[in-house]
Formats: structure tokens, C-alpha cells, sequence
């Protein structure tokens, strides 16, 4: 896949309201689950007690955090998009966030992203990223959010 560069304010302002891209798909399987489990210490049973999710989630298996979901955009980010000379990247916020799906363990995830809008503030660029994360092989995606993204670059 070709990744969508931008190395200046107007190249991102020229895709306001447009996809840019989708990402790779990424495995969510029950090693990535414990290991978000432990850094985050959120061991609920649904992610990690894979014999009691066996007899009682109604999918049989366990499910990933939402959180980790989330914690994955950037990383789904960077395969389809390149920012290129920039002084720094600062991460302003989440809007919208909802879970709508559960990710069983096992499962692959990617990235849908439209760039919402892009404005000047506070010396940088603020972007707004519309992201769905999807599920391989089901309708209805895991999660839907918007980022909100500040990037300052070089020129």
C-alpha cells in the first residue's frame, strides 16, 4: 500500500472531508490482550480468564479492552499516512469515542480514517481524524472515534 504524505498544512487541508486511507490489518490475539492487561493493570475476566469466557461471554472467547483499540490508532495510522517535517506531534484529545463491537481474541483489526477537518491553533495544525476500527469478517466495526491531533511542522 502507498502511504498519503503530507509535509505541509496545505497538503492535509486539501483532504478535509475525505478518506485517506485504511489501514494494514492487525491480529488482537490473547498475548496482545494480557500484555495491554498488565500495563494498564485492568485484568477484568472478559479479557483475560479464557476458560471462564468459554462458559459464560456469549461469544465463547475472550474480548480485547476498548481501550486498547484505541491505544492502536497510531500504529494504524502510520500504515497508511506520513507526516514529513515535523517539529513535534501532540495528541489534544478524543471525541465521540463508542464501542460497538467486541473484538474477540484472535481476531484482526484495521483503521478507516477521514480527515474531518484541519485548521490552525496554537501554532500548530489541528487535525480531526473520523476513525472506525473494523473487524475482519464482520459488519459492524469495534469502535468509531474522532482524534484530535496537533502537528507542527517544520515550514
Amino acid at each position: 500500500m502507498t502511504k498519503l504524505i503530507f509535509s505541509c498544512a496545505a497538503d492535509v487541508k486539501a483532504y478535509e472531508g475525505r478518506e485517506i486511507g485504511v489501514s494494514d490489518w492487525i491480529l488482537v490475539d490473547q498475548d496482545r490482550i494480557n500484555r495491554f492487561a498488565d500495563a494498564t493493570e485492568d485484568h477484568q475476566w472478559i479479557h483475560v480468564d479464557v476458560e471462564r469466557a468459554k462458559r459464560e461471554l456469549p461469544i465463547g472467547t475472550t474480548i480485547a479492552h476498548g481501550y486498547l483499540l484505541i491505544s492502536l490508532m497510531p500504529k494504524l495510522l502510520d500504515t497508511f499516512v506520513e507526516f514529513q517535517g515535523l517539529k513535534r506531534v501532540i495528541n489534544y484529545g478524543l471525541n465521540e469515542v463508542r464501542f460497538k463491537n467486541m473484538v474477540p481474541a484472535g481476531k484482526r483489526v484495521r483503521m478507516r480514517g477521514k480527515l474531518k477537518s484541519a485548521r490552525q491553533r496554537a501554532g500548530g495544525l489541528q487535525v480531526i481524524l473520523e476513525n472506525t476500527i473494523e473487524i475482519e469478517g464482520e459488519a459492524k466495526p469495534a469502535c468509531t472515534s474522532e482524534t484530535l491531533v496537533l502537528y507542527f511542522f517544520e515550514t
